[in-house]
């Protein structure tokens, strides 16, 4: 889900990015010749079917495809990048980084993690808060076709079949320097799309349908705890009981997490591993902020996706353009 600037610097970190996307580039493969291909895998052939049927369903949506998940990349990661992402102490907001073109976003993408992990420890020793999280698909922007990825096939049907919509949502609409209302967006319409895109299958229409809910649980209850920190920082100066009083919340936190009902986590593995640190909830922040005010919208359009997009690219060609995809319909009357 990142979003990756590659044009208009001569700086190592940006060669960097445009040699790692000239390998995406020149790796794709159609998948139209994969799947002519008798010795294809039959496990994947089936995957890359679902991309395509996927991709279909988000035009019939109003997401613009164009070429778009058309090619398969062969990757031999787990991820096609990993992303950093920075907080000060005593924040829970993500200290941006700035690119041309896509303006402030929360993280930096490196196709190289052992230049991540570096940049990492660097800010680390400045004595700030560091997230490092795989990335195993991101946009760019229509710019160019981008491709599945095999780090996108090792999720599950719903999880892929989200993740490609998600990214088709980055390629129809995009907001420079807005990074909580695009991540929020794409996250959204992802997860409901990918609920009606199974509608005719009942059992993975349900499986579909649980893992979101379940996904919309576990974001809520980082969304409380990040509230819950906020709090704290804002109400205490010193230091030394700060750190005290945040390693006990978060001692709580993941014992409320084991005692979660989730079927597609295990909650005990969850509480262990999930991250918690200041920059991980800014990240998260990033992601499902939004989500709320999203839900409403599409309450007030009678549960209609495809009105939804509508109205987000409609929205997106306004000089404010989330003050008019939020504003009420009694608004827009009066106007």
């Amino acid at each position: 889900m990142l979003l990756v600037t590659l044009w208009g610097s001569a700086g190592c970190y940006y060669s960097h990015l445009a040699q790692g996307q000239a390998r995406v580039l020149w790796g794709r493969v159609a998948i139209a010749e994969v799947l002519a291909d008798p010795d294809t895998p039959p496990l994947l052939a089936q995957r890359l079917r679902l991309v395509l049927a996927a991709r279909d369903f988000g035009q019939t949506l109003g997401l613009e495809v164009d070429g778009q998940y058309t090619s398969y990349l062969p990757w031999p990661d787990d991820r096609i990048l990993t992303n950093l992402v920075v907080a000060e102490p005593g924040q829970i907001e993500a200290r941006p980084f700035r690119f041309p073109l896509i303006g402030a976003v929360p993280y930096k993408g490196f196709f190289d993690r052992g230049w991540a992990e570096s940049e990492a420890e660097r800010f680390r020793g400045r004595g700030l808060d560091v997230c490092l999280v795989p990335v195993s698909a991101y946009s760019t922007l229509g710019f160019f076709d981008d491709p599945v990825s095999d780090p996108m096939l090792a999720s599950r049907d719903g999880r892929l079949v989200e993740t490609v919509l998600h990214e088709l949502v980055h390629a129809t609409v995009f907001l420079e320097g807005r990074p909580n209302f695009n991540e929020g967006a794409a996250s959204f319409i992802g997860q409901e799309a990918s609920v009606l895109f199974f509608a005719n299958d009942l059992e993975n229409a349900n499986r579909r349908r649980q893992e979101v809910f379940e996904a919309r649980t576990l974001a809520r209850f980082q969304m409380a705890f990040r509230a819950e920190i906020a709090t704290l920082y804002e109400e205490t100066s010193d230091e030394t009981t700060r750190a005290r009083l945040r390693e006990e919340a978060e001692t709580r936190a993941r014992e409320q997490l084991r005692a979660l009902a989730l079927t597609t986590y295990n909650p005990q593995q969850l509480a262990d591993n999930i991250a918690l640190n200041d920059a991980c909830l800014a990240l998260r922040g990033t992601y499902t902020e939004e989500i709320p005010r999203f839900e409403t919208v599409l309450a007030s359009l009678d549960g209609d996706l495809t009105a939804f997009i509508a109205r987000l690219r409609d929205a997106a060609t306004d000089a404010n353009p989330e003050a008019k995809f939020f504003r009420s319909p009694a608004a827009e009357d009066e106007r």
